[in-house]
């Protein structure tokens, strides 16, 4: 499972792996996760056709025994052995700002570890300033918590909007006042 969308877009974000879902369909986010993301770009006013989506492993990493429907984190060799297709993703594409969306996709750009203290800042793949989110899986852990995830919600939507302003997209009061009270 490669990559969707348009090889020309100023946002490409980068994921850990392919899932069960994904690997069925051969795109990348098609899942719950991904109708999570869906939802976020349809927030800041894109189409899935408008960005470049990727994962960090072109692969969905095998369990033990019958995998079924079963995911894991892809590992430091499988993510180290598919990082030339990453990084050559990058060289084409040359987005304005990548969107690396959770641990394992932080941890395969060379970024670091611990998205929440990683969040909101922009750092430097490839010369490409990359902001580091949350992975919208995790945003569906949290809503099924109490309180609906509204806190990784709004730390999410702090960080589009600064993507928004790194690429000189247009942001409405309402879209400013997303999350605010």
């Amino acid at each position: 499972v490669f990559a969707v969308g348009n090889p020309d877009a100023q946002i490409m974000l980068i994921g850990e792996a392919p899932g069960y879902e994904e690997e069925q369909k051969r795109e990348p986010f098609v899942g719950p996760a991904g109708q999570k993301l869906t939802g976020i770009l349809t927030a800041m006013g894109l189409q899935r056709s408008d960005v470049y989506i990727s994962n960090i492993c072109k692969f969905r990493p095998a369990t033990a025994g019958d995998q079924g429907t079963s995911n894991r984190a892809p590992t430091d060799v499988e993510m180290a052995a598919c990082l030339p297709f990453i990084l050559t993703e990058i060289s084409i594409v040359a987005p304005r700002v990548i969107i690396a969306l959770g641990a394992t996709a932080c941890k395969g750009l060379g970024i670091g570890e611990g998205v929440t203290r990683l969040r909101g800042k922009f750092y430097d793949v490839q010369g490409v300033p990359t902001m580091v989110t949350y992975h919208p899986s995790y945003i569906l852990r949290e809503e099924r918590l109490a309180g609906g995830g509204l806190r990784a919600k709004r730390e999410v939507w702090e960080d589009m909007l600064k993507v928004m302003e790194k690429t000189g997209m247009p942001i409405s009061e309402k879209q400013r006042g997303y999350f605010k009270k």
